[in-house]
C-alpha cells in the first residue's frame, strides 16, 4: 500500500455544521413530527441534492411551490433563509484539519456537494476554508457525490495519486463512490475515531 499523501475532506458534517432544523424547528413551533414531515416530504433532502449539482436555487423553488401551494412561505425559507441553517464549525476535526496543513509531507483539499450560489457566504463565515491547496464544489461543476465523475474531476484537477489519496466524508454512501474509483474512504462519525483512522494511515497528527 503506497503512504498517503493527499488528504480530501468532505465539508458539511465533517467540519461544518449545517441543518434546515434551525429554521424550521422554530417555523413549527418546536413539533419535531410536523418538520420532519415537512423535509422529508415536501423541501426533501433528494431535492436539495439537485441544487448541489447546479440546479438553480430559483428555479427549484418556483417548481416546488407550483407542486405544494400550500407551502408557499415555507418552500421559500429553505433557500431564502439559508444562511441561519449554517452553523458552527466542528472545532474538533478543524484541529485534525490544521495539522495536516501545517505538514508539508501532505497536499490538503476538500470536495463538498454545495450549491454554487450559497457557496459565497460559506467561504464569508469560514475563513479557514481558504487553508486548502484547492475545493471542488459540486454545484460549480454540475456534478455531486457519489457519481464518479466528481472524484475524476478532483484526481485530474490536481493531479492526485488515487492511490495515495484519502477521502473522508459524513455520509456512507459517497465513501462507497469514492472507493469504487480507487480513492481510500474514511467513513466520518467524530474527530477522534478519524485521527485513529488517519494514524492507521500512516498519517502524522
Amino acid at each position: 500500500m503506497k503512504k498517503t499523501t493527499t488528504i480530501i475532506f468532505d465539508l458539511g458534517g465533517v467540519l461544518v455544521d449545517w441543518s434546515p432544523e434551525y429554521v424550521y424547528l422554530k417555523e413549527f413551533r418546536g413539533n419535531r413530527e410536523k418538520m420532519d414531515w415537512f423535509l422529508n416530504n415536501i423541501c426533501a433532502w433528494e431535492w436539495n441534492e439537485n441544487q448541489d449539482a447546479g440546479y438553480p436555487l430559483t428555479k427549484a423553488t418556483e417548481e416546488r411551490i407550483a407542486m405544494f401551494p400550500e407551502y408557499k412561505e415555507l418552500i421559500e425559507m429553505y433557500y431564502g433563509r439559508w444562511e441561519e441553517m449554517l452553523g458552527y464549525t466542528h472545532e474538533d476535526t478543524l484541529a485534525i484539519l490544521k495539522k495536516v496543513v501545517d505538514d508539508p509531507n501532505y497536499r490538503v483539499y476538500a470536495l463538498t456537494n454545495w450549491s454554487g450560489e450559497t457557496w459565497p457566504k460559506a467561504i464569508a463565515k469560514f475563513p479557514w476554508l481558504q487553508w486548502f491547496e484547492g475545493i471542488v464544489v459540486s454545484g460549480d461543476e454540475g456534478m455531486r457525490k457519489p457519481f464518479p465523475e466528481i472524484y475524476e474531476l478532483i484526481l485530474s484537477r490536481y493531479d492526485i495519486d488515487r492511490e495515495e489519496a484519502v477521502f473522508i466524508d459524513d455520509s456512507l454512501k459517497n465513501i462507497h463512490g469514492c472507493e469504487a474509483v480507487g480513492i481510500k474512504g474514511i467513513h466520518f462519525t467524530d474527530a477522534t475515531s478519524l485521527a485513529k483512522q488517519l494514524q492507521e494511515l500512516g498519517v502524522s497528527l
